[in-house]
């Protein structure tokens, strides 16, 4: 058995019982919390707690980070589970591919704080980093990756820095549930499926799931920065990707997309353990390492990356 097949199938019983509606919520956060702890952690990169204004997170730190130079990372979980602990193994992997500082925002959880709590406090850090890093891209995966879009939305239209990249995992843009991979994935993908999916949107946002605010897929997106998007060809959440990738387009915005053949949502999070993950956060890295070292022009916006060859197994 292949190291993908095994870990597809690890998923498949070990994670996807538990992201169901009838599972206690207080049982899906220990179990994820307690799961995570099998994700290994890249070598060289402390890990300190750090508030960003008021709001608490992990500051990841590569050796010879640069100076003022950081990526700000909105953790998965359906704003419901997740926190920067489950993360801190994937996130880890990804400052030592970025060679740069990556802050894990704990933001605010449902049904505890529905939205726009998490927004709220996505944007609080975000303006607290931009003041004292020049250069900083948001990252973020599943629900975090909604978030980070619809941060970078709120910081646009809130006149704060823009973030000079996007970097989007499997990200969960329509809390609607819309798209058509929600019916042609909903057995392939081995992670998730519509009704735990449906369950955190309630829990969330009530009825209030076409808000632009909680599904960015319906914002305006223009003025947004460069961006890449990496997704499974498995996914339940696939055509959050596919139709992101088009409105983004049609804004003018910058984009690339990446379909990973034959895996899964959030398969990123295996990093260190899988190869085509190992890969996808190599790509990242060189995606936003890039971003970040190009100097603006005064009073302009930094140059988009130039986009790169899809590596093996990846449809662009």
């Amino acid at each position: 058995m292949q190291i993908r097949d095994a870990m597809r199938l690890g998923v498949q019983l070990g994670l996807r019982p538990v992201f169901s509606p009838r599972v206690p919520l207080l049982v899906q956060r220990s179990y994820i919390s307690l799961a995570a702890n099998a994700f290994p952690r890249a070598s060289g990169v402390r890990d300190v707690e750090h508030y960003l204004g008021g709001v608490l997170s992990r500051r990841l730190i590569p050796e010879s980070a640069p100076a003022g130079t950081a990526v700000m990372y909105l953790h998965g979980g359906g704003y419901v589970l997740g926190s920067p602990g489950t993360h801190a193994g994937l996130v880890s992997h990804l400052a030592r591919a970025t060679g740069c500082e990556c802050f894990v925002v704990d933001y605010r959880l449902a049904p505890e704080h529905p939205a726009p709590a998490a927004l709220d406090d996505a944007v609080e850090a975000w303006a607290a980093l931009t003041r004292s890093h020049p250069a900083v891209a948001l990252a973020g995966d599943s629900a975090g990756g909604g978030l980070a879009l619809a941060t970078a939305i709120a910081a646009r239209d809130r006149g704060l820095p823009t973030p000079r990249a996007l970097a989007l995992l499997s990200p969960w843009v329509d809390l609607t549930l819309s798209g058509l991979s929600m019916s042609t994935h909903a057995t392939r993908d081995p992670m998730l499926g519509r009704a735990w999916l449906a369950y955190a949107a309630r829990q969330y946002a009530g009825s209030e799931l076409a808000d632009a605010r909680v599904s960015p897929l319906f914002a305006e997106l223009d003025g947004l920065p460069q961006t890449r998007i990496d997704t499974g060809s498995e996914e339940v959440l696939l055509s959050d990707a596919a139709r992101l990738e088009t409105r983004l387009r049609e804004a003018g915005v910058p984009v690339q997309k990446h379909v990973w053949d034959g895996l899964w949502h959030d398969f990123q999070l295996h990093a260190g353990l899988l190869p085509e993950a190992d890969r996808c956060i190599l790509g990242l890295g060189a995606f936003l390492g890039e971003a970040l070292a190009q100097q603006p022009p005064a009073g302009g916006t930094v140059k988009p990356a130039q986009p790169q060859a899809a590596p093996p197994g990846v449809a662009a």
